[in-house]
């Protein structure tokens, strides 16, 4: 195992087969980082959603998927070129994948790629202890799915945040209250089939628990663009706290909580959720 690798799988507290699954996972995502930045990627994208705020902001959950959102809007972007560099980055590193691009099956403005690998056989490659590959699978697949917005809504703001394993590099990314604005209208309006998808609820209390003010004018332009805010004039506070407020009356919190259990490592700091407890979190929202 490389020493650059073994240092990054060293920040684990591994005590199962879906730690180390995990851990690869995670690994995998820091590296595909790392390939995009030697692709000069993010000239032209920044890098957001759950997967970001865990990498380059600490959140204490795991996250699956990376997203990114072009800095202003192409439909000529090649997503492909940049799979190319993610494939050749972790092969380098001594894990030999797939990165795979979507075919569209509608007209959509995200491009999406998936990078897949056997999960047993890349266990093995960190020398991943009998007892928990005696767990996993043979034909078992790692997969992260990879999108980017192609038509992103105006009014964000990123920053350059930096790396340091495998290897120094640099990461441009959403400020937090972009970030926030974000999150918000995933967790106001993301239809997610018939699951509620908890992890938006606990980066919301991640959020206001940093103190992080929301970026109201992107929030306005993300509504617009998806259809939710007609008006000419701005979203108000007033108008995002009922909205906001509706919402949570109408979550289903059990369903929540079952979300995103497995991604955290203490399930008992959901016991405190409840309607009453994310109408409370709500009233301390400030804004950018």
């Amino acid at each position: 195992m490389n020493k650059a690798v073994k240092d990054m799988l060293a920040r684990y507290n591994l005590q199962g087969a879906g730690d180390y699954e995990n851990a690869i996972r995670e690994i995998f995502q820091e590296i595909a980082l790392l390939g995009l930045w030697r692709s000069n990627f993010f000239e032209h994208a920044a890098f957001y959603g759950g997967t970001a705020l865990r990498i380059l902001h600490g959140l204490d959950r795991f996250s699956e998927d990376m997203d990114f959102s072009l800095l202003v809007p192409s439909d000529q972007f090649d997503m492909g070129r940049y799979c190319q560099f993610i494939e050749k980055e972790l092969e380098a590193w001594g894990f030999p994948v797939r990165v795979e691009l979507k075919k569209k099956t509608r007209e959509s403005a995200v491009e999406s790629a998936f990078l897949k690998a056997n999960t047993l056989k890349q266990l093995l490659l960190i020398d991943v202890p009998s007892k928990e590959a005696g767990s996993i699978h043979r034909n078992q697949i790692l997969r992260i799915k990879l999108e980017v917005d192609t038509c992103p809504p105006s009014l964000f703001d990123t920053e350059t945040k930096y790396l340091l394993n495998p290897i120094p590099f640099a990461v441009r990314t959403y400020t937090l209250p972009s970030f926030f604005a974000g999150k918000l209208h995933a967790l106001l309006f993301r239809k997610w089939k018939d699951r509620v998808k908890g992890r938006d609820w606990y980066d919301f209390i991640w959020f206001v628990a940093k103190g992080v003010p929301v970026n109201l004018a992107h929030l306005t332009e993300r509504m617009r663009q998806t259809g939710h805010w007609g008006s000419k004039t701005p979203l108000s506070q007033t108008a995002f706290s009922k909205l906001l407020n509706d919402r949570i009356t109408t979550l289903n919190v059990n369903a929540a909580r079952a979300d995103i259990r497995p991604f955290i490592p203490n399930p008992h700091e959901l016991d405190i959720w409840s309607t009453d407890f994310f109408l409370q979190v709500a009233e301390k929202i400030t804004f950018d």
